[in-house]
């Protein structure tokens, strides 16, 4: 058994030993998210267009992560329409930003890989790198919602006739706790996963315009702020969207 089958069955195992069945539900929702971007990537491969196959394929990847990842009807529906709404948003500022930037494609320090190989493969290269922008924040949007309609729903369970306004304040007193954490867990994986190239700049002496322009270092440094923003947008997003929810039932039970 190699490396990687080794560490998967590993994973499982130990997801299965905290989380019980939720926890093998979590990982057959990382399998099929795996999936599912393969199946994004044949696509556009495929030249089918990647902002439609962005949406269709990111739509699904948080159904998965949402869903299978918590059984509370609240919970999830919650997070679920608040994610959504949140990577729309994220795709209208994604768009501008990545034409303005212009860090699609490959960077200087990738030409030894590349040497011998065609670029002229019939796909624009800003349209996948706003697909790898969107791809890249789903995952700290799933996590943030799902903790904060989490935390919303515990506190209505706990106190059923809190006032929407106060149920409101206290989303954004949880969100602001999470999103500290995120922020470092997001910067750490960013530094870590980049340590190699920031090793090959010290040793090449780049200038800090060099480091600072260089199209591989601010592609990164581009997802890490989208998926930044994405998190504290899903705060108030998940907030408002359970407390439209909470407000919807209780003047339904009114009427009734």
């Amino acid at each position: 058994m190699s490396t990687i089958p080794a560490l998967g069955l590993l994973l499982l195992v130990v997801m299965v030993l905290v989380g019980g069945k939720q926890g093998a539900l979590s990982f057959l929702s990382l399998l099929l998210n795996f999936v599912f971007l393969f199946a994004a990537i044949v696509l556009v491969s495929l030249h089918f267009s990647p902002i439609v196959v962005t949406l269709i394929f990111g739509i699904v990847i948080l159904a998965v992560t949402i869903f299978l990842g918590n059984d509370d009807e609240v919970t999830t529906q919650t997070a679920f329409f608040a994610s959504i709404l949140v990577m729309l948003v994220l795709l209208a500022l994604i768009l501008p930003v990545e034409h303005w930037a212009s860090v699609q494609g490959f960077g200087m320090e990738d030409s030894d890989d590349l040497e011998g190989m065609s670029l002229l493969i019939g796909i624009k290269f800003m349209q996948v790198s706003i697909v790898t922008a969107v791809f890249s924040t789903l995952g700290a949007i799933a996590e943030a919602a799902m903790a904060i309609s989490a935390g919303l729903a515990e506190i209505v369970q706990q106190q059923p006739k809190i006032a929407t306004k106060q149920l409101f304040y206290d989303g954004i007193t949880v969100g602001k706790q999470i999103i500290g954490t995120t922020f470092n867990t997001l910067f750490f994986g960013f530094f870590g996963g980049f340590l190699g190239l920031f090793i090959w700049y010290v040793d090449l002496h780049y200038s800090l315009g060099q480091f600072l322009n260089n199209k591989i270092f601010d592609a990164e440094i581009l997802m890490v702020l989208f998926s930044l923003i994405s998190v504290i947008l899903t705060v108030p997003m998940t907030t408002w969207v359970m407390t439209r929810r909470i407000h919807r039932v209780r003047k339904n039970k009114r009427a009734n």
